[in-house]
């Protein structure tokens, strides 16, 4: 594995540990802005501000990898992660948190395509599966050191500065991959991109690939950045020793009104902000390329991304915050679902007739390429059970309450996972991609109907690790091969772009599995608590006592265990697709491009 690609793996671990942080610290982050814990709907934002940023963006950013470059997508996204966390740790209220995490989710969610499309550079067809199981692993591994990276933070320092962590880590890596572009590879050449432009004569290919990431040397435009980072810092954080001189906290008394932004330091900082934007739109050799940015999002088809990016934000938004106990969509559910189908239509309308749509015509057109998105959103639909539930199940059976608890029981899933990717990466070279993919699938479909026989002693068992080792293995089998499929079966100038898809259609799996699954079997749950005696005709006492606790207790378990029949039957579903669907495609070269054959 080349440098470029170590360095991006890195940072999809990094990308997957900073989803699933928050995940440990949103109570401390609530009580930061002065929500209590049994105030979780009004923090829901936090969560599906990450999602939207995550998921709506991640076609561009995709398509954009395809006309600039991978690797000046790999810094962009891991310079926008680094100023989310910023905003994030240096939030003083709920809106100004939402904002951090929508930038992280549209920094980390960018990551995971332009890497997958490094390696379809990098690597032939055939030698792809190790490196894509690579990628894959360090994914699941980030999911499961998150929490636990957390964990160790908390023990020492507050939450803000897990994401003073991330800061760092995200700049670090962002200057390593620009140093390392002599050794990296790129995307193809496209008109709009710095890469296209004549190449000078004696000049190496490498030293067009460096100008592309190296940062322009424009002194004022770095005083401006670094003037208009500490402003941000001061008015975010308000330290009480500046607000409360009598001189110097002027400069944090709102001019009108009580926002912050009036103050004359929060105007400062827009000021700085703006003056940076107009220096980079003016300057010969900008601090960042904001014109050669704006060049390639349109190269990129801003309006079709901007129609995908309604349609999914609606989607998102629809499933991620409703209340499963009420509905299987929020209050606005209906209506977002409708502009998202109205979305759609017009992006269809819009594809057939742009002549350089965000998603080139006929590149999805292979069985395969579709096969892939399919099973990845069944899986996802599959995944997202054994990660919200598992630890559910845990916490009513072995010690209710405990995060700890069902921490541990979770992590035996977890561990599994990147053993699976790193294993499906090595055999996919050995065993076609479409029976792989169905006995992963198939692996964790038996795990997860095991699951479903669960009682309440059930996890006090060593025989529970089995269906929870096998279904993570068998969900990591399947990454690298779907991934393979896919990137085989289109043509390269848009490997970006169907990777951002990819990992579209397993989040969208995963915000619809969890809500529609949850939904299935809270209504178990309430047929099964309907039917229960009364407590009088349980009890001795006529009030609630130990026996009829655990009629409770059981009822809830035939919630769960309905769930994971629900995600055994899509992980079912994942392994007949992956069967049919992903069949080697033959590759036609044309005048524009090579396409499915």
């Amino acid at each position: 594995m080349n440098r470029p690609l170590a360095l991006a793996s890195v940072a999809v671990a990094l990308a997957a540990a900073d989803t699933y942080v928050v995940v440990l610290v949103l109570p401390d982050m609530m009580a930061s802005v002065g929500l209590a814990v049994d105030q979780l709907q009004r923090a829901a934002p936090v969560v599906s501000g990450f999602l939207l940023g995550y998921v709506a963006m991640l076609p561009l950013i995709g398509r954009l990898a395809d006309v600039r470059g991978r690797l000046p997508v790999l810094v962009a996204c891991l310079l926008v992660l680094a100023l989310g966390s910023l905003v994030t740790g240096a939030a003083y209220d709920l809106p100004a948190m939402v904002a951090g995490r929508l930038l992280q989710g549209l920094g980390a969610g960018g990551l995971v395509p332009a890497t997958l499309a490094l390696v379809a550079d990098g690597y032939p067809a055939e030698r792809r599966g190790l490196p894509l199981g690579v990628v894959g692993a360090v994914q699941e591994l980030g999911s499961v050191l998150g929490p636990l990276y957390a964990a160790v933070v908390l023990a020492v320092a507050p939450w803000q500065a897990i994401f003073g962590v991330n800061l760092l880590v995200a700049l670090l890596l962002a200057a390593a991959l620009s140093a390392t572009a002599p050794l990296s590879t790129t995307s193809p050449l496209s008109a709009t991109s710095p890469l296209s432009a004549e190449e000078s004569p004696g000049q190496p290919f490498w030293r067009r690939v460096a100008e592309t990431v190296t940062p322009r040397r424009d002194p004022f435009g770095l005083l401006l950045l670094l003037a208009g980072v500490a402003a941000l810092v001061l008015t975010m954080a308000a330290p009480p020793p500046l607000t409360a001189d009598v001189t110097l906290g002027l400069a944090f008394v709102p001019l009108a009104g009580d926002s912050r932004w009036l103050s004359p330091l929060g105007l400062v900082t827009v000021a700085l902000g703006a003056g940076l934007v107009a220096r980079c739109l003016t300057s010969r050799r900008p601090l960042v390329d904001l014109r050669g940015w704006t060049a390639a999002a349109r190269e990129a088809d801003l309006p079709g991304a901007t129609l995908l990016a309604l349609a999914l934000g609606g989607v998102v938004l629809a499933f991620a915050s409703a209340d499963p106990e009420v509905s299987l969509l929020s209050p606005a559910g209906p209506w977002l679902l409708a502009g998202s189908a109205l979305c759609a239509l017009l992006l269809w309308r819009h594809t057939r007739t742009a002549p350089a749509p965000l998603v080139p015509r006929g590149a999805l057109a292979a069985r395969a390429a579709t096969g892939a998105l399919l099973v990845s959103l069944f899986a996802g639909a599959a995944l997202v059970a054994a990660l919200v539930d598992v630890p559910l199940f845990a916490r009513v059976t072995v010690d209710p309450g405990s995060q700890v608890a069902a921490a541990l029981v979770l992590v035996r899933f977890l561990v599994a996972l990147p053993a699976g990717a790193l294993l499906g990466g090595w055999l996919v070279r050995r065993v076609p991609a479409r029976w792989l993919t169905a006995a992963g699938m198939l692996l964790a479909t038996a795990g997860f109907w095991w699951m479903s026989t669960w009682g309440l002693q059930s996890l006090a068992h060593p025989s529970s690790t089995v269906p929870l080792v096998g279904a993570g293995l068998g969900f990591g089998l399947a990454i690298a091969p779907v991934n393979v499929s896919l990137l085989a079966s289109t043509p390269s100038p848009v490997h970006g772009v169907a990777s951002a898809l990819l990992v579209v259609a397993r989040m969208v799996g995963m915000l619809v599995g969890i809500s529609a699954l949850t939904t299935i079997g809270l209504r178990r749950y309430y047929a099964v608590q309907a039917a229960l005696p009364a407590p009088a005709d349980v009890c001795a006492s006529g009030t609630q006592c130990a026996s009829y606790t655990r009629l409770l207790k059981l009822a809830g378990l035939e919630q769960l265990q309905t769930v994971f029949v629900g995600a055994a039957v899509c992980a079912a579903v994942a392994a007949v697709l992956g069967a049919v669907l992903l069949v080697p495609t033959g590759m036609r070269t044309t005048a524009s491009g090579t396409l499915p054959s």
